[in-house]
C-alpha cells in the first residue's frame, strides 16, 4: 500500500522477479479500459512478463464499486494460491484494501433513478445546499464531506433516503471479516513529503508528454461522458477534461493536476496512518525494495534467492 507516486509498482515488480507472486492491482482507475496513461497502468510487455490481474475490467461509461473488487480480488487469489503461487496486492485505492480486510458495510445498491432525482435537486440549490440538507439527515457525515464533493453528498444523500438512516449509523455497525489467508500488510511512506510531491509533479509531467490529453480527448469522442461520470473524476483526467472543455488552460490544468494529486495522497496517508497491522517503509529510501524483500521473506518461510 501507499501514496500516489510512492513506487508501488516498480517494488511490486522488483518482488515478481524474485518470488512465486501475481500481482492484483487495487486501483481503482486501472479497471477500466483505455485509460493507461493517466493511470500510470504497466504496459503490455510488463504484463506478459509478469501476470496482472484486474486491470482492464470495465469501460469508462460502466459503473465499478468496492464490493464489486472484493469478489473479484477474491476470486483472483483462489486462483493464484491454487497454482502455488502468491497473491501480491498493489495499489493506492486505500478504500478496496480497507473492504477486503475489514469487509463492507451493509450498503444499499445504488438507484439511477434516485441519483438523477438528487442531482437535479442539486441543479437548483447547488452541491453546497445538498450539503445542508445532509447535514440536517446525518451531520456525521456531513463533517466528513466537504461542500464541493458532489460525489460523496450525492452517495451519502442516496444512502440515507435507501436504507432511512444516516450512512454514519450504518458504517459504524459491526462487521464479520474471515478470510482463509494470512495478510503481511507493507505501507510505502514518504520521510519528506516535498520529494513526494516533486515525484508527483514529474509523473504528470511525463504523462502529458506521453499523450494524456490526446488520450482522454479519444476516449470522449468514443463514449458518451461528462464531468460526473465516475472515471473522468479520476486525478488527472478531471483536469485535463477541464482543459479540453476550455474551462482553464495548459498551464492552471498541470498546477490543478499537480495540486489534485498532492490531495490525493495526503488521503491515502491519512488512511494508512488508520489502518492496522502496518509495517512502514520509506519509498524515498534506495535499499527500500532490499528492506522489503528480506521482510517478506523472512515472514513466508519461502525458499528465495537473494537480492541482487
Amino acid at each position: 500500500m501507499g501514496p500516489t507516486a510512492s513506487g508501488k509498482s516498480g517494488v511490486a515488480l522488483e518482488l515478481a522477479s524474485r518470488l512465486p507472486v501475481e500481482i492484483i492491482s487495487v486501483d481503482s482507475a486501472q479497471v477500466y479500459r483505455h485509460m493507461d496513461i493517466g493511470t500510470a497502468k504497466p504496459d503490455t510487455p510488463t504484463r506478459e512478463d509478469v501476470p496482472h490481474h484486474l486491470i482492464d475490467l470495465v469501460e469508462p461509461d460502466e459503473h465499478y464499486s468496492a464490493a464489486q473488487f472484493v469478489l473479484d480480488a477474491l476470486a483472483a487469489m483462489q486462483d493464484i494460491t491454487s497454482r502455488g503461487r502468491i497473491p501480491l496486492l498493489a495499489g493506492g485505492t486505500m478504500l478496496y484494501f480497507h473492504a477486503l480486510l475489514e469487509g463492507l458495510s451493509d450498503l444499499p445498491a445504488g438507484d439511477s433513478n434516485l441519483r438523477r432525482e438528487i442531482e437535479d435537486r442539486a441543479g437548483k440549490i447547488g452541491w453546497s445546499g445538498m450539503h445542508r440538507e445532509l447535514l440536517r439527515i446525518d451531520p456525521t457525515s456531513a463533517a466528513r464531506i466537504k461542500p464541493t464533493d458532489s460525489q460523496r453528498i450525492q452517495r451519502a444523500l442516496e444512502i440515507c433516503y435507501l436504507a432511512g438512516k444516516p450512512l454514519s449509523e450504518i458504517l459504524e455497525a459491526p462487521r464479520a471479516r474471515e478470510l482463509p489467508y494470512t495478510f503481511v500488510r507493507i505501507a510505502l511512506v514518504p520521510s519528506d513529503r516535498t520529494i513526494l510531491h516533486r515525484r508527483i509533479a514529474r509523473r504528470f509531467d511525463k504523462m502529458l508528454e506521453s499523450g494524456l490529453i490526446e488520450e482522454v480527448r479519444s476516449i470522449r469522442s468514443r463514449f458518451e461522458l461528462n464531468d460526473s461520470s465516475t472515471s473522468m473524476r479520476c486525478v488527472g483526467y478531471r483536469q485535463v477534461g477541464m482543459y479540453l472543455n476550455g474551462m482553464i488552460g495548459a498551464v492552471e490544468m498541470r498546477e490543478k493536476a499537480a495540486a489534485a494529486t498532492r490531495q490525493l495522497a495526503k488521503r491515502q496517508l491519512t488512511w494508512l496512518r488508520a489502518m492496522k497491522g502496518l509495517k512502514n517503509f520509506d519509498c524515498l529510501n534506495e535499499t527500500v525494495t532490499e528492506q522489503i524483500y528480506a521482510y517478506i521473506t523472512a515472514d513466508l518461510r519461502v525458499k528465495a534467492e537473494p537480492f541482487r
